[in-house]
């Protein structure tokens, strides 16, 4: 293997190297093997052609020196090229340069006496293709760490609000004409609007995405046939639910989006873009969002949904729900696959447009429907979230509000029977903390009630009335 590193670091350098040596290596040091009237270049080129690993020591001499800093580079170009192991070593203060990041690194700083050994003989057991020495491996959490910071060097990105809030349309490519008219339209009405369309070159696309949603003072939806089958756009209906953002759904064609059965809506199959006082409307939602209206401000600004609306919601077919219920939770995404919990609840009882169910509504839900989305959630999480994960903590015996009360602080939604529950769906959501807690989930809330005061009131029916039902049996 081959050891490169800037003059200043000389010292550092030759110490290490002769530990490899000693371990049986075959190292090229320059000192060592760099005679009088040699030429070093040549003599680092041979290296570049023959050797198997190159040691590059990255330190803040390394940084700013000229021939480190040409040397670094030949052998980032060597690695790309053929089958080179280049091992980055950091010592100092010095960050890693970009290239470099790209490969596994081992981290020397603040290293001395037998963990400096056990990364050295991990070194040579690498160089080798070896399994590391027991010693190393008796303690390997300096070697774990330094694979972690490698694999995932970056921090979670955090999202900033955008320097402009706005209402962002959400619609498949099948119906990007209607979306940008609409765009138009609500520009020259004064209104900020954000869609993909609005991505530019070099843009993180889930990071702004997800950035615009969870800020959006509105989010319109163009209900189609080609959303309704779009991945994209049920993830971005399901973030700005999980946000409680406020929507305002157009019908283009088809029927009702089924996440979003529950809403008031705009009827546009005609193809008709919005009416003055459906502009009004949304820009009465955009004006109490930047206001920071509270859930139930929002309700004298939200249209209560349709008693009957003239197009029904769409129905999903079992195994399409139950399989990105699966999804969502195989990315231990537990908001998502809690919303897609409800949906599925409701649509299986008839009730999607009304949003909540009642024992006797739940009555038309089939046993097996709920005994495989229960199944599904203990399957991910081990036995740790789902229905009857709930009742092992607290069974529920009758529809009394007592008993969730005690249902509730078993599952952690409130901290005590005399405590509140989260006001927000997304407040909710935070308090499961990291696991999340056993039992948590599924909390069958909905976020499109909580505008409305009856909220509380619809979301202990719904959970009292499945409970009840599962342990029926029937």
């Amino acid at each position: 293997m081959f050891v490169s590193y800037a003059s200043e670091d000389a010292d550092w350098a030759r110490g290490l190297a002769s530990r490899l040596g000693r371990r049986g290596l075959h190292v090229v040091f320059d000192e060592w093997d760099v005679l009088p009237g040699d030429v070093g270049v040549h003599h680092t080129e041979a290296a570049i052609d023959s050797v198997a690993c190159a040691l590059v020591v990255i330190s803040p001499a390394s940084r700013t020196s000229p021939w480190a800093r040409e040397e670094y580079a030949a052998w980032v170009t060597a690695g790309a090229r053929r089958n080179l192991r280049l091992i980055p070593v950091l010592i100092g203060d010095a960050p890693l340069p970009p290239l470099a990041a790209s490969r596994v690194w081992r981290d020397f700083r603040h290293v001395d006496g037998p963990g400096f050994e056990e990364k050295v003989d991990e070194l040579v057991a690498a160089v080798r293709g070896e399994t590391a020495p027991d010693g190393s491996r008796r303690s390997a959490a300096p070697g774990l760490q330094d694979n972690i910071a490698a694999a995932q060097p970056l921090p979670p990105r955090p999202l900033t609000p955008p320097d402009q809030p706005a209402v962002v349309l959400c619609y498949a490519a099948a119906d990007a004409a209607y979306g940008q008219a609409l765009a138009v339209q609500l520009r020259s009405a004064g209104l900020a609007v954000w869609s993909v369309a609005d991505l530019k070159p070099g843009d993180s696309h889930v990071w702004s995405v997800q950035r615009q949603l969870d800020f959006a003072t509105a989010v319109i939806v163009l209900m189609s046939p080609h959303s309704q089958e779009s991945e994209d756009v049920t993830r971005m209906i399901l973030e700005a639910m999980h946000h409680q953002r406020p929507f305002f759904p157009i019908l283009l064609e088809g029927q009702r989006n089924y996440l979003l059965a529950h809403t008031w809506y705009v009827d546009a199959r005609d193809g008709r873009l919005l009416r003055e006082d459906e502009v009004g409307l949304l820009r009465d939602l955009d004006a109490a969002s930047r206001n920071g209206a509270s859930p139930d401000a929002m309700s004298a600004v939200i249209p209560a949904p349709t008693l009957r609306p003239a197009v029904e919601a769409v129905r999903m077919p079992a195994a399409v729900s139950l399989g990105r219920l699966d999804s969502y939770l195989a990315e231990r995404n537990f908001a998502y696959a809690d919303l897609q919990t409800t949906a599925i609840v409701l649509e299986a009882a008839g009730r999607l447009d009304e949003g909540w169910l009642s024992t006797r509504h739940v009555q038309r839900i089939p046993a097996r429907v709920l005994a495989r989305v229960d199944g599904v959630w203990a399957d991910h999480t081990h036995g740790r979230q789902g229905w009857r994960a709930q009742a092992a903590r607290c069974a529920v015996r009758s529809n009394r509000h007592a008993e969730f009360l005690a249902l509730s602080v078993a599952c952690g939604w409130r901290s005590s029977r005399d405590a509140l529950v989260p006001r927000s769906y997304q407040e909710l959501t935070q308090m499961a903390g990291p696991g999340p807690r056993s039992a948590y989930y599924p909390t069958l809330r909905n976020p499109q009630n909580e505008p409305f005061s009856h909220w509380y009131d619809e979301w202990t029916s719904t959970v009292l009335a499945v409970h009840l039902r599962m342990g029926s049996g029937r």
